[in-house]
């Protein structure tokens, strides 16, 4: 295990207050072959002055100019990592000691398995919260799972780099849902490995999540499930075909409504185009 080698990527923006406790749960892992890249997205809190007090060659940053957004700041990680396999954290997670060993263990003992994630615990405004049963983990094909929501946490993914190469990396252009789209594409092709275990430490509730910032969320997701129909249709079973017709049907019914009790238009031809769509494909079939 010693010899399995992991690209660390950690990307912040203005986060200080909760990055050195995310570098700390990373210095802290049972394994120690790795090396952590720090993408500071054109923060202005001073967050790399946390960087000046860490000794560890291990540990390297990138600033990028300005702020470009999450999926810019993890695809410049990837994209400039050293090893094969590559694991997310966001800077407001924290790891368990033996996340990582954990998760290379489950993938020696499953290397047929590119992908491998694991349960989390959830921290609400510093109280200690149970997930609804929507948001249960699940391994194997897992396509059908991805549909409703996003059903991986980034921070809880070990990942092969061979799956972004192979099928792409964050979409720079979503400003949300960008690891729901992701999720969509690599679990079109590839099945994923759950190790249930709780190896990941979620904290919610702060003001500047993205998912607070965001009016309408699920246009994003709809985007992704069209776009993601076209891409890869061939590789969907029919029942698979059938729910993803089911849920972007669901999604833009209810964003049309929504826009309309909003009087929020600036998506609502895009979105009725892809309900009226969908709707000729049901009655087709």
């Amino acid at each position: 295990m010693s010899n399995f080698f992991v690209s660390i990527v950690l990307p912040t923006y203005n986060r200080k207050s909760t990055l050195a406790r995310a570098i700390k749960s990373i210095l802290q892992q049972t394994h120690s072959s790795w090396e952590l890249l720090i993408i500071d997205d054109g923060s202005t809190d001073n967050s790399m002055e946390l960087l000046d007090s860490i000794e560890d060659s291990r540990v390297h940053w990138l600033t990028l100019p300005s702020n470009k957004g999450v999926s810019t700041a993890r695809n410049k990680g990837i994209e400039q990592s050293k090893y094969d396999w590559i694991a997310l954290i966001d800077s407001d997670d924290e790891w368990l000691p033996n996340k990582l060993e954990e998760q290379i263990n489950f993938i020696e003992r499953h290397p047929s398995y590119q992908f491998v994630h694991c349960d989390e615990i959830w921290i609400r405004r510093g109280q200690r919260v149970n997930p609804h049963k929507k948001h249960a983990k699940h391994g194997g094909r897992i396509y059908e799972h991805c549909l409703p929501l996003c059903c991986v946490s980034p921070s809880a993914s070990l990942i092969h780099k061979k799956l972004f190469l192979e099928e792409g990396f964050f979409k720079e252009d979503y400003p949300v849902c960008e690891d729901y789209d992701l999720w969509l594409r690599f679990f079109s092709k590839y099945e994923a490995g759950y190790l249930n275990k709780l190896l990941l430490k979620k904290y919610g509730g702060h003001s500047d999540q993205l998912s607070n910032k965001y009016f309408a969320m699920d246009y994003w997701r709809v985007k992704a499930l069209h776009e993601n129909l076209e891409l890869n249709k061939e590789f969907l079973t029919l029942s698979e075909y059938n729910l993803t017709v089911i849920e972007i049907l669901k999604k833009t019914k209810i964003l049309l409504k929504g826009f309309e009790k909003h009087q929020n238009f600036s998506n609502y031809k895009e979105i009725k185009y892809l309900y009226n769509f969908y709707l000729q494909l049901t009655v087709a079939t």
